[in-house]
């Protein structure tokens, strides 16, 4: 009997989760059931109240417990701390790349950091042209960031007709922009500093950089010093997440690819598909489906993610290729490169999760997510049929190594 439910459902159930692919399906299958339940009349009142009731009855971000001082609804833990796991994954990721990987040199490293760049600036340049001189021009990070999850698992979906190299590419482009989003958040997207919890997260990081030169195995002090960190930093008026990134680089380098398999699963596979439901309890009508097409906001993001990634990452690469000061991605061209742009502009996780951060208010903030999922939507669809027509320049050869 085990044998066969072993067979039966175990062995099929690790093969999805090992495929490239599943994350991007699970991640779209829970914003549908999520869009779907929001909109179920009294029933999505309560299902949207779920996510966002506040613990206490008041609109403060911060429920206080002795002398704490915690995230104040459901929706807030995940954004705040379940979100800074993720951060944290891709942190240990962009290190991983920085160390030994497609960014640990300037050769391996120009073409997707020139592409990333020009995917993030263009896309917030035409945001900026469209909300210019309106309340909503903060809201010009939303466009630039790229979901590497559903844009390599749409990729993967193509098969050959997306070249080995144009998918580490697009990878490495990914996990730039990752970078850059994150920077972004640091930046513009916080709120006023609270000075005694920003030293109190100086400290923390102090004790973890002597762990970390002393080789000290990972354990318990840095456990503990992690949780000081996300708490400063959360208190601090820096957005929490940015502690799971500095977290990450203060990890010895020899103990990350252990902590990227440990974590991948529970990340892409928890951590995400409840960020995806809670963030997208959104109430569809009549109304709101007019606001969408007649905002400024959600077309500065749509026409940012669709037209304006593609546009700034071929015309960077473009540049950079003409100059000689680089190549290609072997067995690419052009077309394909123009198709990675397309796949870029699936913003998905990383655009919903800022425009939570760039707008206080709930309308504007269901109006820019519901234009994120329209973009990423268009840019799929758009992408494979883009894609379907690539010819690889030879064909592809794939080693045990690749």
């Amino acid at each position: 009997m085990i044998l066969f439910l072993k067979r039966r459902f175990l062995n099929p159930l690790k093969e999805f989760i090992h495929d490239s692919r599943a994350i991007g399906i699970i991640l779209l299958t829970c914003t549908v059931i999520s869009m779907v339940l929001a909109n179920l009349g009294h029933f999505g009142e309560t299902y949207i109240n779920f996510w966002e009731k506040h613990f206490d009855g008041t609109n403060s971000h911060h429920f206080h417990i002795g002398f704490l001082s915690l995230p104040n609804s459901l929706l807030l833990i995940i954004n705040d701390a379940f979100m800074a796991i993720f951060f944290f994954l891709a942190g240990l990721e962009i290190k991983r790349e920085l160390k030994m990987g497609e960014l640990s040199s300037i050769k391996k490293a120009v073409l997707p950091i020139a592409g990333a760049l020009g995917g993030m600036v263009v896309p917030a340049i035409i945001y900026m042209l469209i909300n210019k001189g309106t309340p909503e021009a903060h809201g010009w990070g939303i466009p630039m960031a790229t979901d590497i999850a559903f844009s390599l698992g749409v990729a993967s979906l193509l098969g050959n007709r997306v070249p080995f190299a144009l998918k580490v590419f697009l990878t490495a482009l990914a996990i730039i922009d990752d970078l850059g989003a994150i920077v972004v958040i640091a930046l513009f997207y916080g709120d006023s500093i609270q000075w005694g919890y920003f030293a109190g997260a100086a400290i923390s990081i102090g004790f973890l950089y002597v762990l970390n030169k002393r080789q000290v195995s990972l354990g318990i002090w840095h456990a503990i010093f992690g949780a000081i960190l996300w708490y400063c930093t959360f208190n601090s008026g820096i957005h929490a997440t940015i502690a799971g990134v500095i977290f990450a680089f203060m990890i010895p380098i020899k103990y990350i690819k252990r902590l990227e398999h440990a974590l991948h699963n529970w990340v892409y596979f928890f951590v995400m598909p409840i960020f995806a439901m809670a963030n997208t309890a959104i109430p569809v009508s009549s109304e709101a489906a007019s606001g969408v097409m007649s905002s400024k906001v959600s077309w500065g993001i749509m026409l940012g993610l669709f037209l304006g990634k593609p546009l700034g990452i071929y015309a960077a690469c473009k540049i950079l290729v003409q100059a000689k000061l680089a190549d290609l991605p072997k067995n690419s061209n052009w077309y394909g490169l123009i198709g990675a742009g397309i796949l870029a502009g699936i913003g998905f996780t990383m655009s919903i999760f800022i425009a939570t951060l760039a707008f206080k208010d709930v309308t504007t903030q269901n109006i820019a997510k519901m234009a994120v999922l329209l973009a990423s939507i268009t840019a799929i669809v758009v992408a494979i049929l883009w894609l379907n027509r690539n010819k690889p320049t030879e064909p592809e050869i794939v080693t045990d190594d690749e």
